[in-house]
């Protein structure tokens, strides 16, 4: 096999049907989904920024997650629609790696900042008095830079192999590139490598969930010691993180299982459908919950909003 046949300049994306007309409603549906997560988390990242009283660790942590979502969207939407348009459904290999790296990185920041995130709760609930000597700005900063390394590490084994693998072919069943996909396409026997990839997936979700589940665990034997009062306002601050987490890992495994079942059995739409399913779902979902649920974050918004009625 020549060369070119190994490093193949382009891949193309499979699942995208001719939906003549109904490509335009699945265009304006999608774009509308897009603009309304660029706008609930933008809102969520402004009100955090501008106003010196959410300068808290915690809400250091949310905006942080919405910048995410931000980040994780704009690399996945933008080509989306486009395919949508399209009647071919090629993408060059530079950009199918960059979509890639920021979908992958999108996945790993979103897990390590809920892991510490259920950190900041379990600090400020289980160990109240320590609470400001621990939570210190130096310590949220360093908290986050270990999110974007962590991700970095474990992203970083699968994106090389997808590189430097030699490929016998460029068509991909998804909806946009992913490192999984793109090893299977590999012309050599990727047995080892398929099962170093589980483990290093594997520990990279089981040590973060084990770790928060700890936490709570901790939090509802102190709950469990408290007045009720106490249990209210914990939960209060607790709910959100719980229900974006839980979103999450149901979003994770959804990828997971696309990932490893035979795509080729499996109905375009729904393998279009599951991949957005972690791309849009939390993204919607965290500004909601935060926005609304925080009365912190929802007063600050209604008085940024006010001036413009």
């Amino acid at each position: 096999m020549s060369n070119n046949s190994l490093t193949p300049s382009y891949f193309q994306f499979t699942v995208f049907a001719d939906y003549g007309p109904l490509r335009y409603l699945f265009f304006s549906l999608s774009l509308l989904i897009y603009v309304t997560i660029i706008s609930a988390n933008a809102v969520i990242v402004l009100s955090v920024c501008l106003e010196t009283s959410l300068h808290q660790p915690m809400y250091v942590f949310i905006c942080s997650l919405c910048l995410n979502s931000l980040y994780g969207s704009t690399g996945f939407f933008p080509r989306f629609l486009v395919d949508l348009l399209s009647d071919t459904h090629f993408i060059s290999r530079l950009f199918c790696f960059i979509q890639m790296y920021v979908t992958h990185t999108y996945l790993g920041y979103e897990l390590n900042i809920l892991t510490a995130m259920a950190y900041d709760r379990f600090t400020a609930i289980c160990q109240p008095l320590h609470y400001c000597s621990k939570m210190m700005p130096r310590t949220v900063l360093l908290l986050l830079i270990l999110a974007v390394l962590y991700s970095w590490c474990s992203i970083g084994y699968f994106f090389y192999l997808a590189i430097t693998l030699p490929l016998c072919g460029n068509k991909l069943h998804r909806g946009f590139c992913n490192c999984w996909t793109i090893i299977n396409l590999s012309c050599e026997d990727t047995t080892v490598i398929q099962m170093a990839c589980q483990f290093v997936a594997l520990t990279s979700i089981l040590i973060p969930l084990i770790f928060v589940l700890y936490t709570y665990l901790r939090i509802l034997l102190v709950c469990r010691r408290s007045s009720s009062e106490f249990r209210g306002k914990a939960l209060q601050t607790c709910l959100p993180h719980i229900v974006t987490f839980g979103n999450y890992c149901i979003s994770l495994v959804c990828e997971i299982l696309l990932s490893r079942y035979n795509v080729n059995e499996v109905n375009p739409s729904v393998i279009v459908v599951l991949s957005l399913e972690f791309l849009i779902i939390p993204s919607i979902i965290n500004p909601l919950v935060y926005g609304l649920n925080l009365p912190q974050i929802r007063g600050v918004m209604i008085g940024f909003l006010r001036p413009l009625e």
